[in-house]
């Protein structure tokens, strides 16, 4: 059998508000996915669409999250590596080698590397990265609805200066991360 390899990847660190996702895939070579990318450069539409093909013809895969709380309390860049951490935890083989997008490893007791821009040069890292951003802009929709008058549908929680003006004039949420300065500001 061909050796294992997981792809992680994570998705929101800028953001004000949610979780940080993160995502593990290990692909099934025997399976070809057309149209692979880093997720930032993909529509949503298409996103939706890998997202189901990926989620079909992969070995395993599995998401990861770390709370706004949890960002707050211990940085997001540990936040990210925990929800990288507990996507690898998912999944339910184990992979031989892991390549993790950036430059940072998290706590995984597997061999592997970083490859800073791996989303757009590794497939199972594009892979991740997909499922990471679907998953969490199908978080955004759910926070939508309870908070309808924050527009988390539009800007997902980034720091767009819409979402800064409905921090200023409706308050912090519990979703939101309290110890980024466009927040905390506003506490």
């Amino acid at each position: 059998m061909n050796k294992l390899v997981v792809g992680l990847d994570e998705v929101g660190r800028g953001c004000l508000a949610g979780p940080v996702i993160a995502a593990a895939v290990i692909l099934d070579d025997s399976v070809k996915i057309q149209g692979l990318a880093d997720s930032k450069v993909l529509s949503e539409k298409k996103r939706q669409v890998l997202s189901t093909e990926i989620k079909a013809g992969s070995f395993a895969w599995s998401i990861g999250r770390a709370e706004a709380s949890e960002i707050d309390e211990i940085n997001i860049l540990q936040a990210s590596l925990l929800a990288m951490k507990r996507a690898y935890a998912g999944l339910f083989i184990t992979a031989d080698f892991v390549k993790v997008d950036g430059t940072f490893y998290p706590d995984i007791d597997v061999p592997g590397e970083c490859i800073k821009g791996g989303d757009a040069l590794v497939e199972e890292i594009s892979a991740a990265s997909i499922l990471a951003k679907v998953y969490r802009d199908e978080h955004m929709r759910f926070l939508d609805g309870f908070y309808p008058g924050y527009q988390f549908v539009k800007h997902k929680g980034y720091p767009t200066a819409y979402h800064k003006k409905i921090i200023q004039e409706s308050g912090v949420l519990l979703a939101h991360r309290r110890s980024f300065s466009p927040v905390k500001k506003f506490i």
